[in-house]
């Protein structure tokens, strides 16, 4: 019915040589059915994985219809759209855009002969039955050379024309080498990690060249699949010319080949699985032909995420890491199942969450705190009147406090766009305190503020709360940088893992008398082994030296906090 309502000037848009793509797809549309044209003029987008491109107009006058609808996958030959020519040279455009040829109406009909009447008017070539066809690197534009990064058939594999060979990347992109035609992997040259360069062989097929198995003319001896954008809508037989005005009907996506193992997608959705630790074979596609695209790796990691226990179908978590495998431990003996308390339950979910989403880079130091330590033992007589129990941990809250000053971006965020960094006016430092039940982290408000009495008396406060479990919900909010001590226990160093969403963490190790260079001998002092993880997206390695050196200065000589 489009046809006979058809102008006898209307022209057919197709879409022209798309290379080695399955499909593209409809993006955007740059004019509406009406509106006038010239030649050049774009009409449509399309998209594939690599690039995109505009289809323009191949004649002046009205865009009469579209053929085909946004998100719609369109191949080489394909009429997209129809043009009503204007008197002033649509004939010209006519003849030489429009797939009107009347030579591939006269060949048409001979793939589809019979076996026996091919036989007689000898259309293929009766003294042999296969042929080899070389694959080679197409090309690669200015990348020099392209690494081999995936195989996807091995030699005595049969392989369809357009099934995916191997992946080779660049420093840009990655790129599907295909089958140019039906045949058997007889040779794989290259292997995975091996270097190639453009025209480089990179594999060797057994193609059929009877009549029999290549209905299309594909027998000829050429070894690389360099043809012409015709012969690609030839030999793709739904896509026959139905009648004088030369329009094809829009081609329907064929089946996925039902082989095992296969994966139907493309270069940036192979990189982007590979990124975010998805199977392939375990994704759904949607795309012409069951063809996997983004949206569906998107989708299966969503699902993934939203399922109950964080692992995605396949154990895999949702973050793309396989999942430790499930064991029956009483195999080997007596097992008791402990059920872990609702700190440590919780506790291990923020662990997990700040060490999957924080860049953690750890720089080490160590303080020597000889006198610092003389100082706060000669405090002690004071304290005991006062009360208050006064702990190293004091003298580095002080410390640190006064550093942020210093260095507002250890005491930032990030935005969960990862774009800016919201600037805290305020210092709220967190102190990690072992409990019975797991670690806690209460926070001790404006601590540049406070003196070392004040602070003092507010940690030790706040560790017996959080030991008789009866710390708030406000005493464990609003830290802005956290210290983690394990000096009453012991260790030379650690990294600790950032407390998201703060950008930086201090651990302290335990305190070690070692010899120091004076200069003239060596003497005896009192180190303490500092270890600042930190947030490499906020704070490169640069400041997170320079805030490590001024601490170690500060807690060497406390009288630098008032300077």
């Amino acid at each position: 019915e489009r046809l006979e309502l058809m102008s006898n000037s209307a022209i057919p848009v197709v879409v022209p040589d798309i290379g080695d793509a399955d499909g593209v797809e409809v993006i955007e549309f740059c004019v509406q059915p009406g509106d006038t044209v010239a030649v050049d003029d774009a009409l449509i987008v399309i998209e594939s994985d690599k690039a995109s491109m505009e289809i323009q107009s191949t004649a002046n006058g009205v865009v009469e219809s579209f053929l085909v609808a946004l998100g719609d996958v369109v191949v080489s030959g394909q009429s997209v759209a129809l043009i009503a020519a204007s008197a002033a040279g649509g004939a010209s455009d006519a003849e030489t855009t429009a797939p009107e040829t009347k030579a591939p109406e006269t060949k048409a009909p001979e793939p589809a002969v019979p076996e026996q009447q091919t036989e007689m008017v000898n259309v293929s070539p009766p003294s042999a039955e296969t042929s080899t066809l070389e694959v080679r690197l197409p090309d690669i534009g200015d990348a020099g050379e392209v690494v081999v990064i995936e195989l996807g058939a091995a030699v005595g594999d049969s392989v369809t024309a357009e099934q995916m060979l191997l992946v080779v990347e660049s420093d840009k992109a990655s790129m599907d080498i295909v089958a140019p035609s039906d045949g058997v992997v007889a040779q794989l040259v290259v292997s995975e990690g091996d270097s190639v360069g453009e025209d480089a062989l990179l594999a060797v097929l057994d193609v059929a060249t009877s009549s029999e198995s290549a209905p299309a003319p594909a027998a000829t001896s050429a070894p690389a699949p360099a043809a012409t954008s015709a012969p690609k809508v030839e030999s793709a037989a739904p896509v026959p010319v139905t009648d004088a005005s030369g329009l094809a009907p829009p081609p329907k996506p064929a089946a996925v080949p039902a082989k095992s193992g296969l994966v139907y997608a493309g270069p940036a959705v192979r990189r982007m699985a590979r990124e975010l630790g998805v199977d392939l074979p375990k994704v759904t596609g949607t795309g012409a032909r069951g063809r996997i695209v983004k949206d569906d790796v998107n989708l299966f990691v969503k699902s993934a995420l939203a399922s109950g226990s964080g692992a995605a179908p396949g154990g895999s978590t949702g973050a793309g890491i396989p999942a430790v495998p499930e064991i029956d431990f009483s195999k080997f003996g007596e097992v008791t199942t402990v059920p872990m308390s609702r700190i440590l339950k919780r506790g291990a979910g923020n662990l997990h969450r700040s060490w999957l989403n924080v860049v953690h880079v750890t720089q080490h130091d160590e303080a020597d705190i000889t006198e610092l330590e003389s100082f706060r033992k000669a405090l002690k007589p004071e304290g005991e009147r006062r009360g208050v129990k006064i702990t190293p941990l004091a003298f580095i809250a002080k410390a640190c406090a006064q550093l942020l000053v210093e260095f507002p971006k250890f005491n930032a965020s990030l935005d969960p766009a990862i774009e800016n960094l919201l600037m805290k006016g305020y210092i709220n430092i967190g102190f990690a305190v072992d409990t019975p039940d797991g670690l806690l982290v209460p926070v001790v408000r404006d601590a540049d503020k406070k003196g070392i009495w004040e602070l003092a008396d507010e940690i030790n406060e706040l560790a017996a709360k959080a030991r008789d479990k009866k710390l708030t919900p406000n005493d464990l909010q609003g830290g802005s940088f956290s210290i983690s001590s394990l000096g009453s226990i012991g260790g030379t160093g650690f990294t600790p893992i950032v407390n998201a969403p703060e950008v930086a963490i201090l651990g302290v190790a335990k305190l070690a008398m070692k010899p120091q260079w004076d200069g003239e001998k060596f003497v005896p002092r009192k180190m303490l082994p500092l270890s600042l993880s930190y947030d490499h997206r906020a704070i490169n390695g640069a400041e997170a030296g320079r805030f490590v050196t001024q601490l170690c200065a500060v807690l060497e000589d406390m009288r630098r906090a008032l300077l």
